[in-house]
């Protein structure tokens, strides 16, 4: 009887652990995690069917007002229909000496069908991002056919579990220098040798002296040899 209730239990348990890591990589999430900032991207919302016998019909995802961004404008997704709402700005935004007092707050895609066990991708070109945050987070909001809605719009926090319904999050990181892709530019051009080539030519050049002057000294020794091998015979023919 023991030794059946340790498979059992660790069957149990197995499931237990599946059950509850499943959600965590259903959730809608925006891709690429991570955009510089003060720049331009293309992002893409990837949005899960959770459920097993529904579809999802509608997607709606909510910009930050408190981070306008001057230009959104998403891509044609087949099957889908897209509606933008933008609203007028507290504060106007300056982009290249023109002031802009609205901003994009809402992307709706509706019409199309995200089927159980498949995935929809909506891509939404953006900019320009904040250079003065380190992240933003968009709240999406799915609806199935079945009329049930699921509001993604908690956002996670820095060292705490993350929620059951976690809004999308893009993490803005350090912009590259202007010059970063012009170091090599500035390095000294290559003359085809490295300090190795001029270790290897210098031990070539000792090397031929040596052999020079081993070669140089064989042939003194040879020719004593031959004057003295000379003079015994000349003694012995006496």
């Amino acid at each position: 009887m023991k030794s059946s209730r340790v498979p059992a239990a660790a069957v149990l348990a197995a499931g237990a652990v599946l059950a509850l890591s499943g959600p965590a990589f259903a959730h809608v999430s925006v891709q690429p995690g991570d955009a510089p900032k003060g720049g331009f991207a293309t992002l893409a919302f990837k949005v899960p069917n959770e459920r097993d016998n529904a579809s999802t019909t509608q997607v709606e995802v909510n910009f930050p007002t408190d981070q306008p961004l001057s230009s959104v404008m998403p891509q044609d997704v087949p099957g889908w229909t897209v509606t933008v709402e933008k609203s007028k700005l507290a504060k106007p935004l300056t982009v290249h000496g023109k002031q802009i007092d609205e901003a994009v707050t809402k992307v709706t895609w509706s019409g199309g069908k995200i089927e159980p066990g498949k995935f929809q991708q909506f891509p939404v070109s953006v900019g320009k991002l904040p250079d003065n945050a380190d992240r933003m987070v968009f709240k999406a909001i799915q609806t199935y056919d079945n009329n049930e809605v699921v509001r993604w719009i908690e956002e996670p926090k820095a060292g705490a579990p993350e929620p059951q319904t976690p809004a999308p999050v893009l993490e803005l990181t350090a912009a590259k220098a202007a010059g970063a892709h012009h170091d090599d530019a500035k390095k000294p051009a290559d003359s085809g040798h490295t300090a190795e080539d001029g270790h290897t030519e210098a031990a070539s050049g000792t090397t031929s002296d040596t052999t020079a002057r081993v070669l140089g000294v064989t042939g003194i020794v040879i020719g004593v040899a031959g004057v003295a091998f000379g003079v015994t015979g000349r003694r012995r023919t006496s």
